[in-house]
C-alpha cells in the first residue's frame, strides 16, 4: 500500500471513505492534530516529521519514511493476526508516534478505528468491545475493571509495575508490554504479560522481536537492532540488555541511568521493579555525586512527606538500598506523561 492511498475497509469513528480528500475533510470534525497528520500522510513528501517524547533529553524532530511506517504496521498485523475489519480503539495522543501509528495501522490494514480523547481513564464512558488497543501503564491501571472489553492490548511508554502485572493476571484481555522508540516507528519487540501457558512461564521476562527484526548487543551491553524494513541502518540504543537469541532479549535498563556507586553498577529500573510492590506513590531512584562513593543512590517519591521504613526495602540487596529519600510534590513530565528524570533531579 502506498502512503497516498488507504485500505478499502478502513473506517474511522464509524465512517468510510472513497478517497483521501473525503477522509481529510471529515477528520476536521475529530481533531486538528488528526487532520494535520492526515494532510501530511497523503502529501507527496515521502517522510513524516515526528517529535520524540523527550523522556531522556530534549524533544527532537525525526523524519520517518512513510514506507517504513507502513512496514511497521504490517509487522504488527502479522504478529497479532489483526487483519481487515479489526475493531480498534485509539486512546493515545496523536501528537506522538504511538498515536500516529494507530492511525497508520488502521489505514494500512483496513481497521474499523474509533478515536477518543486521550485521558488517564479512557474506558470510563466506553461500552463497545474492541479487538485491539494501545495504552500507557497509567491508562491500563485505571481501566482494569473494564479492560475485558479489549481482546488484545499493547502497553508502552513506561514499565508495567509488579502490582499492575499482578492485577491483569485474571483478566480475559491478552496484554503485552512493548519495546520500541520513535526512530523504530514504535515497537520492534513485545513481551507477554499474562495468559501464559506452562511453557511460556519459563521465559516470561523475555521480549520477542516482530517479524524481520533481529538483535545483538554492543561492547556496552546495549541493544543493537537490525530492522531493514523500518530503518536503513542498524539502530544502536542506550538500553542495557541480556541477549537470549537473535530475536529475544531481557531488558535491564538504560545505560544513561546506570549508577556507579563505590564500583558497584546499579540499574535503577531493576531496583524500581523490586520497590513497586511496597511503594504506592510514583517514584524513581537515581544517582547523585558523592565524595566517597562517586555516586550515591537516592530515592525520589512524588507527593507529600511520609514514613518509609526498612520493610519497604526488604527485597533489595544492601547495595540497592537508597542512601537518602526525597519527596517532590510533582515530578516534571514530558507531554506524553513520562517522568523527566534529569529535570526532576534538578529540583533538588
Amino acid at each position: 500500500m502506498k502512503s497516498n492511498s488507504f485500505h478499502t475497509s478502513f473506517q474511522i469513528n464509524g465512517e468510510s471513505f472513497t478517497n483521501s480528500e473525503e477522509l481529510v475533510q471529515f477528520s476536521q470534525s475529530i481533531s486538528n492534530e488528526i487532520n494535520q497528520f492526515l494532510r501530511a500522510w497523503f502529501s507527496t513528501d515521502p517522510h513524516i516529521v515526528v517529535m520524540t517524547s523527550g523522556s531522556t533529553g530534549s524533544p527532537k524532530s525525526i523524519h520517518l519514511r512513510k514506507d517504513f511506517m507502513i512496514n511497521s504496521a504490517l509487522a504488527t498485523g502479522r504478529y497479532f493476526q489483526l487483519g481487515e475489519h479489526t475493531k480498534a480503539l485509539c486512546c493515545l495522543p496523536i501528537k506522538f508516534i504511538a498515536g500516529k501509528m494507530m492511525l497508520v495501522r488502521a489505514l494500512t490494514l483496513g481497521w474499523d478505528l474509533d478515536v477518543i480523547e486521550s485521558t488517564s481513564n479512557p474506558l470510563k464512558e466506553i461500552t463497545k468491545e474492541y479487538d485491539f488497543s494501545a495504552m500507557v501503564p497509567l491508562q491500563l491501571r485505571n481501566s482494569i475493571s473494564k479492560i475485558d472489553q479489549i481482546k488484545t492490548l499493547i502497553v508502552g511508554g513506561g514499565v508495567v509495575s509488579k502490582d499492575l502485572n499482578k492485577a491483569i493476571q485474571n483478566v480475559h484481555t491478552k496484554c503485552y508490554a512493548t519495546y520500541g522508540m520513535t526512530e523504530t516507528s514504535t515497537h520492534v519487540a513485545v513481551k507477554k504479560l499474562n495468559k501464559f501457558t506452562q511453557l511460556e512461564l519459563e521465559s516470561a521476562s523475555v521480549f520477542k522481536t516482530l517479524p524481520d527484526v533481529t538483535i545483538s548487543k554492543d561492547k556496552r551491553s546495549c541493544l543493537v537492532i537490525y530492522a531493514p524494513k523500518i530503518s536503513n541502518e542498524k539502530i544502536i540504543t542506550n538500553d542495557v540488555v541480556e541477549v537470549v537469541s537473535k530475536t529475544e532479549f531481557n531488558w535491564k535498563g538504560r545505560i544513561d541511568y546506570v549508577i556507579n556507586s563505590g564500583g558497584v553498577k546499579l540499574h535503577p529500573e531493576e531496583i524500581e521493579q523490586k520497590l513497586s510492590d511496597t511503594i504506592d506513590d510514583r517514584f524513581f531512584v537515581a544517582g547523585i555525586p558523592d565524595d566517597i562513593l562517586g555516586e550515591k543512590l537516592i530515592l525520589l517519591i512524588e507527593g507529600e512527606n511520609h514514613q518509609i521504613t526498612k520493610k519497604h526495602f526488604s527485597k533489595l540487596s544492601r547495595f540497592e538500598i537508597p542512601k537518602a529519600i526525597f519527596f517532590i510534590p510533582k515530578f516534571i513530565e514530558t507531554g506524553s506523561g513520562k517522568i523527566q528524570r534529569f529535570k526532576t533531579l534538578e529540583l533538588l
